[in-house]
């Protein structure tokens, strides 16, 4: 009996210790972060005692139909992080892109687990989410899917099939999406 509970205890400890190590993981990834900026975001706490909920700002990568837009963004990290990949959403109301759901979750490769999924074989392993990755890589893909969507695996289909059969009509949402982000600030 006494081995069980030693046993119970030493995998909560271990436990707690995973989850130290994330939350110092992103500590000093936010460090530095702020030391080195990355180009085209601005990133803090959403609260600033909660180093597991970050807010970014991106700027809408030059040379697409988003440049000149501000989009504010969330990423929160689960307690098993680097484990297990953040979760990334727009808050821009009705954000529009093929790989974004229309509640603003970001539907990319990177920010899946790295296990196989019956629904989607095409995506491989190697592009989902690894320990070894960082917040800029995260950032860095985002804003590259902004310009390339993935329409083999949509998140709104609504949004790739507009994007694909009606790229006039799509451009032009966009165009209202930019204006908005910007009135906005």
């Amino acid at each position: 009996m006494a081995s069980k509970a030693k046993g119970k205890s030493s995998s909560a400890k271990k436990k707690a210790n995973s989850s130290q190590y994330g939350a110092i993981l992103l500590k000093n990834q936010l460090k530095e972060i702020n030391k080195n900026p990355i180009d085209g975001f601005s990133v803090g706490l959403t609260e600033e005692d909660n180093i597991y909920q970050w807010s970014i700002l991106m700027e809408g990568p030059p040379d697409t139909l988003y440049d000149g837009g501000y989009f504010p963004c969330t990423l929160v990290f689960p307690k098993e992080y680097p484990n297990k990949p953040p979760i990334m959403h727009f808050k821009t109301p009705g954000f529009w892109h093929p790989n974004v759901y229309p509640d603003g979750k970001v539907c990319i490769s990177i920010l899946h687990e790295a296990k196989e999924d019956e629904f989607n074989t095409e995506e491989k392993m190697s592009e989902k989410w690894r320990p070894i990755l960082g917040i800029e890589a995260i950032l860095v893909s985002v804003q590259s899917m902004l310009s390339e969507p993935n329409f083999s695996s949509p998140a709104n289909i609504e949004a790739s099939v507009e994007c694909q059969k009606k790229p006039d009509q799509y451009k032009k949402r966009i165009r209202k999406l930019v204006r908005l982000s910007q009135d906005s600030l």
